[in-house]
């Protein structure tokens, strides 16, 4: 009988799931400071996505910074997009935590430096983008407590937190040092905890909508080369 119970618990903690998901609201604001051809992304050039990283106590999260990378690429040979660490290991130690510039106009200051120059024009970088924030938990309530009885451990109850993520990425014309646009990304949302004999958290992905959000508003802020596209096709017969 109590095996029977258990089992029906827990069918009704998959129902549950497949009822219940993490809500999540995303917010996209996007400045464009240059028009015309001022973002258009000439051929055999690059896009470098960076995070911010102050020491031990601030860092834009990695993975947020390679999403943002993928998105903006989606596969299209056109779109060349230098990864972070690439990026990153190539100019050791200027962006180490402890070295690492804290807003992008600290950057060009350290063009003064020949060998740090040279390996950044060894890209062929046209555009950074320089990717600032983060992902916090505001809020929580609920309780869930857990037991150890005959059938072995169970926890019952429902818990929810808040997390909210703010990003900005900021546009710099390489070539031109210059600022040329910025997006600003939100997201929202509300995870939650039931817990029917086990607890099972149904996560709000707030960090992976802001990235898409602000990975396609790359996608469309930038121009590409008329020279990179692909030829069409002739279909005549």
């Amino acid at each position: 009988m109590i095996k029977t119970l258990r089992t029906a618990m827990q069918a009704g903690v998959i129902l549950l799931l497949t009822l219940v998901q993490g809500c999540t609201t995303v917010t996209i604001d996007q400045s464009r400071l240059v028009q015309g051809k001022g973002s258009e992304l000439a051929a055999g050039k690059s896009i470098v996505v960076v995070g911010r990283r102050s020491g031990s106590e601030y860092e834009t999260e990695p993975d947020l910074v390679s999403c943002i990378g993928k998105v903006l690429n989606n596969g299209q040979t056109q779109v060349r997009v230098i990864p972070e660490d690439v990026f990153i290991d190539k100019l050791y130690p200027w962006f180490e935590p402890r070295t690492a510039p804290v807003k992008v106009a600290d950057l060009f200051r350290l063009l003064e430096y020949e060998e740090l120059s040279k390996a950044i024009t060894d890209f062929d970088m046209q555009y950074l983008v320089w990717v600032d924030g983060s992902t916090q938990t505001v809020s929580k309530s609920g309780q869930i407590t857990c037991a150890l009885g005959v059938t072995g451990i169970s926890c019952f109850g429902f818990g929810t937190w808040d997390k909210k993520a703010d990003y900005e990425a900021t546009i710099w014309d390489y070539s031109k040092r210059k600022m040329v646009g910025k997006i600003n990304g939100t997201a929202d949302g509300t995870s939650y905890m039931p817990a029917i004999v086990i607890p099972i958290p149904i996560i709000a992905p707030v960090q992976d909508d802001v990235c898409k959000a602000i990975g396609l508003q790359l996608r469309s802020f930038f121009k590409v080369d008329p020279e990179q596209q692909p030829a069409a096709q002739n279909n005549t017969m």
